[in-house]
């Protein structure tokens, strides 16, 4: 039987989260990201055992907390046995040295989360190629400059192609990027010369991460995407016909989901899949109608798509999950300020009929 502080990959993690709220943050923005790191570590399989915010003017440099409040995780850590801390913040390769040194436990930030998130969740040889090439760029960064600044071995993000950074070189890891990155645009190109054989529109579900788009899929096409009530369920493109009148059928394409501060390695890295979106005749925005933000989600997603260039392609807002919204004021409410979003239920199917007539509107 395996203790609490064995070193093994099997070991259940135990998280303290750790934000630091600048001035520009609204302070509802930062209690939603707080919320969404949350969700991130249970996604990554990970026991939150508490969370440590601090307002600051700015980050620290050597930091990014203040002394005084890094004495508190400190004391945090070791009340709650916590294993792991988890920074809201993106962080230097310093910052994270220090962190490190200073806590004695593994520390990661957001961005090295949602990594190690996306290598869990990989499954086909392209998503997987993807998620290595976005592992090794985030880790050319973080590689320590001397033997003394090793990394705290085991726990989450030291899986995947970087378990073992002071054993490796720069120049071996570019050479492997610039690899991966021939691999990728071979894909890529190959999959723009079948799409212009394409019988069929191209439609594609986007929206933020957990709108439901793979339950929308599986509702429109009669097909088995796998659901789950967690960010980043899947991370590849999957592609289904779907009739939505005689004589018209449609590709339909479910995307990987959007989130706040995506890191920009991985939007570079999945560019391949991405393109379906960006080379589509119509776009489904899929929102969740039920959750509190919709306004910053849909914000992430234009950028998203600004940032894919799919920002010029028809697209339809989707309000899905709207049995969840029970008030009619809400209901109101929402549908004037998106007067053109169709709402649907992809769970129970209530509007699908709609919307599949809203589609072969917007078709060319």
């Amino acid at each position: 039987m395996k203790t609490m502080h064995q070193p093994s990959q099997d070991l259940q993690e135990r998280a303290i989260l750790v934000q630091v709220i600048t001035p520009r943050q609204r302070r509802e923005e930062a209690e939603e990201s707080i919320r969404e790191l949350e969700r991130l570590a249970d996604t990554a399989g990970v026991t939150v055992v508490g969370v440590i915010t601090q307002r600051l003017p700015s980050p620290t440099k050597a930091y990014l907390i203040g002394e005084g409040k890094l004495e508190e995780i400190q004391f945090a850590c070791r009340h709650a046995d916590a294993n792991v801390v988890i920074v809201d913040n993106d962080l230097s390769a310093m910052q994270v040295n220090n962190l490190d040194l200073s806590l004695g436990i593994r520390v990661i930030d957001r961005t090295e989360l949602i990594l190690q998130i996306f290598a869990r969740r990989a499954s086909s040889s392209e998503s997987q190629t993807q998620v290595e090439l976005a592992q090794l760029e985030h880790l050319v960064k973080r590689i320590p400059v001397s033997s003394e600044q090793q990394r705290f071995k085991g726990g989450i993000g030291m899986r995947g192609p970087g378990e073992s950074p002071l054993k490796l070189r720069k120049d071996p890891m570019r050479r492997r990027i610039k690899d991966l990155k021939v691999k990728l645009e071979a894909i890529r190109n190959q999959r723009q010369r079948t799409r212009g054989r394409n019988a069929w529109p191209m439609v594609s579900l986007v929206g933020y991460t957990n709108a439901g788009k793979s339950t929308l899929l599986n509702a429109l096409a009669g097909a088995d995407a796998y659901v789950d009530d967690r960010l980043f369920a899947t991370l590849d493109t999957k592609t289904r016909l779907v009739y939505l009148a005689e004589n018209r059928q449609i590709l339909l394409s479910d995307t990987v989901g959007f989130i706040r501060n995506l890191p920009h390695g991985l939007v570079a890295s999945f560019r391949s899949t991405l393109d379906v979106a960006a080379q589509s005749d119509v776009l489904l925005i899929v929102v969740d109608a039920g959750h509190a933000h919709i306004d910053d989600h849909l914000a992430v997603v234009a950028g998203t798509l600004r940032e894919i260039k799919a920002d010029r392609v028809p697209a339809l807002t989707v309000l899905n999950k709207w049995d969840c919204v029970t008030d009619p004021e809400r209901q109101a409410a929402l549908l004037a300020q998106m007067p053109d979003a169709i709402p649907i239920s992809a769970r129970t199917g209530t509007g699908l009929d709609h919307l599949k007539t809203a589609i072969l509107a917007y078709l060319p």
